[in-house]
């Protein structure tokens, strides 16, 4: 899989404080990792939207990751508010995530994140096009 990644990714990175960056950085890890075993993922676009670090696709649905100062003790990772993703989250893992509306999946600072759950999401997400068709996009 080919990483194309924007260097201001990078200063958005660096610029959260040093309670959040480790865990803003696992996420990121988590995207890469499961666009890397995506059968197919050709490409994955790193860039920014909305001040945010986004992860895109050809056939998936923008994901984004981010902390805001306004809501210190958590981060988040945000889905298309429109798409079926969240709403099917909410379906199959209803007991394993915090959900904001149908745009997020919120994380404490110091819960432990259920990996596996949240790979699926992700992978879900990188290949929304291909699957929004299929009942609980195939999962």
């Amino acid at each position: 899989m080919e990483l194309a990644s924007d260097p201001k990714v990078e200063e958005v990175f660096k610029s959260y404080p040093k309670a959040v960056k480790q865990q803003m950085l696992y996420l990121r890890v988590l995207v890469l990792k499961t666009a890397s075993e995506i059968d197919g993922l050709e490409k994955l676009e790193e860039t920014i939207k909305w001040g945010e670090p986004s992860y895109v696709t050809k056939y998936g649905s923008t994901l984004r990751i981010d902390w805001k100062e306004k809501t210190p003790e958590q981060y988040a990772m945000y889905f298309k508010c429109t798409s079926k993703l969240v709403p099917t989250f909410k379906t199959i893992f209803k007991n394993k995530f915090n959900f904001e509306k149908n745009r997020a999946i919120l994380f404490k600072l110091n819960e432990e994140i259920p990996e596996t759950e949240l790979k699926q999401c992700i992978a879900m997400a990188l290949t929304y096009h291909k699957i929004k068709q299929l009942a609980l996009l195939g999962a």
